[in-house]
């Protein structure tokens, strides 16, 4: 993604930003976002200087927002330590769940289970939205003909019927050529996404190349005249240059359909969640956490996503005061 360009122009990163697109096996590797931070995001303590560490994990497609939220927030508090990594939406909660972070990014609800483990941990958690995105199916450039999807062609196209498929099994009109596809990883809050609203729980084509790193995604479908893949709208609007963005039901994912609701079943929120015990105890963690809601909507415009309605972050700062 392009780096977020300061607000403030004076603000100064402490130290390099390693958050990309990248799943749990970079996320192993190191593949963190850290910064020594400077700032209150309150009107209160905007003077304050706070000391501390903040820890998060999760979803690739959330890690844009928070890559920005991050270096703007380094332009606020020097002493403070974030370190954000992006192991996908999955790999994000099994750290909440651990005990190894104080927030999880999400492209997608906490699943049952996972509210079953964090209850067993005793570990207390809110749900707070930041964005909105379209989830995005992309085509090559050279791909003139899926131009406009329904549901159920994204159904004949992508679940497992233990055939392999060509173009022209989806349309006659269309080529005599294999589908290629690319797809986020089963860790991925994208590919649960997607699972949920167009697979209806049907195995994904087994055939698939599956990654958490959203620009090896881009790669392979710019790559392949007739590859297909999906991924947040951010990395479409990224790389539109290099792919086709395909119509879902006659609806193209746009700044307004996303919002207004019209890109469906494909338009979804985006989240954090906190952990309460940090909000509460760690004024570090509720500083950037208040920073972020504070920040998102502008954020999530400047790194391609929609912004929330002005009134939703103003419920989410409420929420999060009362975790005080």
């Amino acid at each position: 993604m392009k780096k977020w360009k300061y607000l403030t122009m004076t603000a100064v990163m402490g130290s390099a930003l390693m958050l990309g697109a990248c799943g749990s096996d970079s996320a192993q590797n190191g593949n963190n976002a850290e910064t020594n931070a400077p700032a209150s995001s309150g009107q209160e303590a905007a003077d304050e200087k706070l000391q501390g560490s903040v820890a998060g994990d999760g979803s690739s497609t959330v890690a844009p927002i928070i890559e920005a939220v991050v270096e703007e927030y380094a332009g606020a508090q020097p002493d403070v330590k974030v370190s954000v990594g992006v192991s996908g939406t999955g790999g994000g909660f099994e750290k909440f769940i651990a005990g190894e972070t104080d927030f999880s990014n999400a492209s997608r609800n906490i699943k049952d289970e996972e509210k079953s483990k964090l209850e067993e941990a005793g570990i207390d958690f809110t749900e707070l939205a930041l964005a909105y995105d379209g989830l995005s199916v992309v085509v090559n450039p050279e791909n003139d003909w899926a131009k406009d999807l329904t549901v159920e062609q994204l159904q004949k196209i992508w679940v497992e019927d233990g055939k392999e498929k060509k173009w022209s099994d989806i349309d006659p009109s269309w080529p005599d050529e294999k589908i290629v596809y690319y797809s986020p990883g089963t860790d991925s809050g994208t590919y649960d996404y997607f699972d949920e609203v167009i697979l209806d729980g049907a195995d994904l084509v087994s055939s698939a190349t599956l990654s958490e790193d959203d620009n090896m995604l881009v790669q392979g479908v710019a790559g392949d005249k007739n590859a297909i893949g999906f991924f947040g709208y951010a990395y479409y609007l990224e790389n539109k240059d290099k792919l086709n963005i395909v119509k879902v039901n006659g609806v193209e994912p746009t700044n307004e359909t996303i919002e207004g609701g019209e890109y469906t079943p494909l338009s979804r929120p985006l989240f954090t969640y906190v952990k309460n015990s940090s909000m509460k105890d760690n004024e570090a963690a509720y500083d950037f956490i208040q920073f972020t809601l504070e920040n998102a909507g502008d954020m999530a415009e400047a790194v391609g996503y929609v912004r929330l309605p002005e009134e939703k972050y103003t419920e989410g700062l409420k929420t999060l005061e009362g975790l005080k």
